[in-house]
C-alpha cells in the first residue's frame, strides 16, 4: 500500500481479472456467430448424394427419391417406351427433341433416352414452367389433353406435357425439358448427385 492509500498490486489484479473476463465473454459471444458461417449438418445432408436400390424397379414403374429438396423421378422404361422415344411421330411434336439446352442434362444424357441407360430414366420431378410436380402417365392411350398420348408426364397445373425422356412438347407453357440430375449406375444401385466413381 502506498502513502495515498491505493494498493497498486490489487488494482493491477482487478485490471487483469476484468480484462480476462471480458475476453472470455467476447469469445463466448463470437463462437456462435462464427459457427453460423458454416453449413449445418442438415444443410450438408441436403446436398449430399443419394443412393437408391433399383433392383426391384419393374418395367413401367416409377419410384420417387429426394435430392436437394426436390423429388427425383426414377422410371424403368418398357421396350415399347424406349422404341417410342425415337419415333418420328413423337419427335416431331417435341420442342427440344435433341436436348440442345445444355444446362438441362449432363453431357452423357444428351441422347434420345436422356440417361446413361436406355431403360432407366432419372429426372427432377419439377415442371420447368412454375415448379409444379408433373403426374406420371406411362400408358400409351388417349388422354383428355392428348388423343395421341405415347406415355410421359403431365403437369395438371397449366397443362405442360413431357415424354418418357422428360422432353417438353411444343405449344405448352413449360419452356424447357425436365432437368436430368447428375447420376451414376453401379449394378443395382443408382447414385443421384454424383456422376464419377
Amino acid at each position: 500500500m502506498t502513502q495515498d492509500g491505493v494498493n497498486k498490486g490489487r488494482r493491477r489484479f482487478l485490471y487483469i481479472a476484468t480484462g480476462a473476463m471480458g475476453a472470455v465473454g467476447a469469445v463466448g459471444v463470437a463462437t456462435p456467430f462464427v459457427r453460423s458461417w458454416f453449413p449445418s449438418e442438415k444443410a450438408k445432408a441436403i446436398g449430399a448424394p443419394v443412393t437408391v436400390d433399383i433392383s426391384r424397379l419393374e418395367p413401367g414403374e416409377m419410384r420417387i427419391a429426394e435430392w436437394r429438396g426436390k423429388p427425383i423421378f426414377i422410371v424403368r422404361r418398357t421396350e415399347e417406351a424406349i422404341a417410342n422415344l425415337k419415333s418420328d411421330e413423337l419427335v416431331d411434336r417435341l420442342s427440344d427433341p435433341n436436348s440442345e439446352v445444355v444446362s438441362q442434362q449432363p453431357e452423357y444424357a444428351q441422347n434420345p433416352a436422356r440417361s446413361r441407360s436406355e431403360d432407366l430414366l432419372v429426372l427432377e420431378g419439377v415442371c420447368t414452367h412454375l415448379g409444379c410436380s408433373p403426374q406420371f402417365l406411362p400408358n400409351v392411350e388417349p388422354q383428355s389433353f392428348d388423343e395421341n398420348w405415347m406415355g410421359g408426364f403431365f403437369c395438371p397445373c397449366h397443362g405442360s406435357r413431357f415424354d418418357l425422356a422428360g422432353r417438353v412438347f411444343r405449344g405448352v407453357p413449360a419452356p424447357t425439358n425436365l432437368v436430368v440430375p447428375p447420376h451414376m449406375i453401379e449394378g443395382s444401385m443408382l447414385t443421384i448427385g454424383e456422376d464419377t466413381a
